[in-house]
């Protein structure tokens, strides 16, 4: 599934002499997941025009990626609208910083929350089904294992084919906890929470002088690690 779409798309908004988004090099030039390895998952919050989470998946050497109005909640009762946006790079999972106003995306990004996944899907015979194909089907089944978010989760197409439908409708997806779950959780307050990479805020984030940015002088990003 990856491969079809790749990072042509992802490229083709960004310019990467303006922003310090990672360029989107092949996931064979850093290393793909090992075998017996779990996939990687992150959820990052993004104030753009409008404050909203970013939940990725890795997929076949790259980010599979919705944008989640609400956030992921861990309450079984909440049925979250995901809306499919373009394949990231996997060195995405690790961005955080300020896009700046006027670029694609342009606004304060950081990452609430990370870790890995496990496919959960099966067929009717019980036996595992590979999980971009699932995700080609329209329903796919996971474990989270991360710092905040742990558990069972799906995403379900509910309108729309893929992204090459020639009908043209966007397909919307929902994202559900499944099975067991508190009930107490629900989604953190996007402007209240905090990243698990720096321990900063949103506005902490976009005011902190030594938050990751792109210089106007060109001269690259700065910033912790940068």
């Amino acid at each position: 599934m990856g491969k079809k779409d790749g990072l042509r798309t992802y490229r083709e908004k960004r310019h990467f002499d303006r922003t310090g988004e990672p360029g989107g090099e092949p996931a064979a030039t850093r290393g793909e997941t090992a075998p017996g390895d779990e996939p990687a998952f992150v959820v990052q919050i993004h104030d753009a025009s409008t404050v909203h989470f970013d939940f990725r998946l890795e997929v076949d050497g790259v980010l599979k990626s919705w944008s989640v109005p609400k956030g992921p909640s861990t309450d079984p009762r909440d049925k979250r609208l995901a809306i499919p946006t373009e394949d990231h790079p996997l060195a995405y999972a690790e961005f955080e910083g300020v896009i700046p106003e006027g670029e694609y995306g342009g606004g304060t990004v950081i990452v609430w929350d990370h870790g890995t996944y496990r496919p959960a899907g099966h067929d009717r015979r019980r036996r595992p089904v590979p999980f971009g194909r699932a995700l080609d089907d329209g329903h796919a089944v996971f474990e989270l294992h991360g710092r905040k978010l742990h558990g069972r989760y799906a995403l379900t197409r509910f309108r729309g084919g893929d992204r090459d439908s020639p009908s043209g409708e966007k397909p919307m997806w929902l994202l559900v906890r499944t099975g067991s779950g508190s009930g107490t959780g629900g989604t953190p307050d996007p402007q209240r929470a905090r990243s698990v990479r720096s321990g900063r805020t949103l506005r902490q984030m976009a005011t902190s002088p030594d938050a990751p940015r792109w210089q106007p002088d060109g001269s690259g990003p700065t910033g912790p690690g940068r």
